[in-house]
C-alpha cells in the first residue's frame, strides 16, 4: 500500500468538469471530508445533455458549502480549450492537485461529431498539460494531475477481465482514441517536465443525478413515455457499473497518492505516471441490469404496477463503436490504495430510481 503524501487540507484544487456527473459529485465528497479546501471548478455547461441536470448538481455545491464555511468555491463558466482562460486560472490560484474531469463524452455521439471530441478531449487537455508544465519550476509546482481515462481503451481486446497491463491499441470509436491520447501525452509530459500524473479509466458510472445518455437513464426516460427500449446484442452485452460515490471514493484517495519522482540511471527523471481502472468488477448482463432497473422504478412509483415491460421491450444487434463486454480487473488499485468498489448494482439503481421520482415530480 502506498501512504498518501499530498494533504489537501487547506490547498487549492482545480475540477474541471465540476457541472459534470463525478466531477460534482467530487466537489461534494471534498468539501464533506477535507477541512479548509479551496475548490475551483470549470465547465462550459454545453447542452450535449439537458443544461437544468447541470444547474441541480451545481445548486447542490452552493447548498452544501453554506454548511461549510471553512472551505472556498469558486465556480468558472468556461472552456477548457482557452489556453488564455485556463493559463490565467493555474496562475491566479496557484493549485496544488488538478482534477481533469472535462471531456467530451459519449461513444456515439463521437461517430457523428468528431470536432467536439478534437477540440475538449485533446486541445483541451494539453491545455491542461501546458499549465501544468508552466509551475514545475515554480514556488508553487502543481503536486498531482489526476485526469479521467476510459474503459473504452480496451476496444476489442479479447482477455478479460481488462488489467491496465494489457495492450489497448484497438480503438473502436474516436472517443475511445481521444483518451488513450491522454495516456500518451499524460507520459510524456510526465517524463519530459517530472509532471506525477495518475490516469483514471472509468467503468460504466451510474448514479443519481447521472447522465441522460447512458442507457439506464435513457431507459427511464423511453419507459415513462410508453416507448421501446432497445437491448444492444441480443441482450448479450455486459457492463461493469460503477456507482458514482464508489468513483468518487477512488478519485479522492489517488488525488492524495502523487507518483513520487525518482531519478533513472541515466540521470533523467522516471516518470512518475500511473494508471488505474476504477470499475465494480462484476459484470452484469444487460437483460438482468434491465430487469433490476424496471423492479425498482416499479418499488419507486416512477412506473405504474401493471406495467407491461414485455411489450416495450426490443432485442437489437450491436452498435458501431460498442464493446460486448467490459469488465475491470481492479487488483492494483486495492493493493496500492486499499479500496475495491462495491455498492450493489440493485443498491444504486434504487437510489436513481427514487432520485428521477422527485427530480422530474413523476
Amino acid at each position: 500500500m502506498y501512504e498518501f503524501n499530498i494533504d489537501m487540507r487547506k490547498q487549492t484544487v482545480f475540477v474541471t468538469g465540476a457541472a459534470g456527473f463525478i466531477g460534482s459529485n467530487l466537489v461534494m465528497e471534498l468539501i464533506r471530508s477535507v477541512p479548509s479546501i479551496k475548490i475551483v471548478g470549470l465547465d462550459n455547461m454545453n447542452d450535449y445533455y439537458d443544461v437544468s441536470i447541470k444547474e441541480y448538481r451545481l445548486s447542490k455545491i452552493e447548498k452544501l458549502v453554506a454548511e461549510y464555511p471553512d472551505c472556498a468555491w469558486e465556480f468558472v463558466r468556461g472552456n477548457l480549450a482557452d489556453r488564455a482562460l485556463i493559463d490565467g486560472l493555474f496562475e491566479k490560484h496557484r493549485f496544488s492537485v488538478v482534477v481533469n474531469l472535462a471531456a467530451q463524452a459519449g461513444v456515439r455521439y463521437s461517430i457523428t461529431n468528431p470536432d467536439v471530441y478534437i477540440e475538449s478531449n485533446i486541445i483541451g487537455f494539453y491545455n491542461i498539460l501546458e499549465a501544468c508544465r508552466a509551475t514545475m519550476n515554480t514556488d508553487h509546482p502543481v503536486e498531482h494531475l489526476v485526469y479521467a481515462s476510459s474503459s473504452s481503451v480496451y476496444g476489442t481486446n479479447k482477455k478479460i477481465p481488462y488489467s491496465t497491463d494489457d495492450k489497448v491499441d484497438n480503438p473502436v470509436s474516436l472517443y475511445a482514441a481521444t483518451k488513450k491520447s491522454n495516456e500518451l501525452m499524460a507520459h510524456a509530459y510526465s517524463k519530459l517536465y517530472n509532471i506525477p500524473s495518475t490516469g483514471l479509466r472509468f467503468f460504466t458510472v451510474y448514479g443519481p443525478a447521472g447522465r441522460p445518455d447512458m442507457a439506464y437513464f435513457g431507459f427511464t426516460n423511453k419507459l415513462l413515455k410508453g416507448e421501446t427500449i432497445e437491448i444492444f446484442n441480443y441482450g448479450n452485452c455486459k457492463r461493469d457499473f460503477t456507482y458514482v460515490d464508489d468513483i468518487v471514493e477512488g478519485v479522492k484517495r489517488v488525488m492524495q497518492c502523487a507518483p513520487e519522482k525518482q531519478t533513472g540511471e541515466d540521470g533523467l527523471p522516471l516518470p512518475p505516471y500511473r494508471v488505474y481502472n476504477i470499475g465494480n468488477s462484476s459484470p452484469e448482463n444487460l437483460l438482468d441490469f434491465v430487469t433490476i432497473l424496471q423492479e425498482e422504478l416499479l418499488r419507486a412509483g416512477v412506473l405504474p404496477a401493471d406495467y407491461d415491460f414485455e411489450a416495450h421491450k426490443k432485442l437489437v444487434p450491436m452498435q458501431p463503436g460498442d464493446v460486448p463486454v467490459t469488465y475491470a480487473d481492479t487488483t492494483a488499485l486495492e493493493q496500492d490504495l486499499g479500496f475495491k468498489p462495491a455498492t450493489p448494482l440493485r443498491t444504486g439503481l434504487r437510489r436513481f430510481a427514487e432520485w428521477y421520482k422527485e427530480f422530474y415530480k413523476v
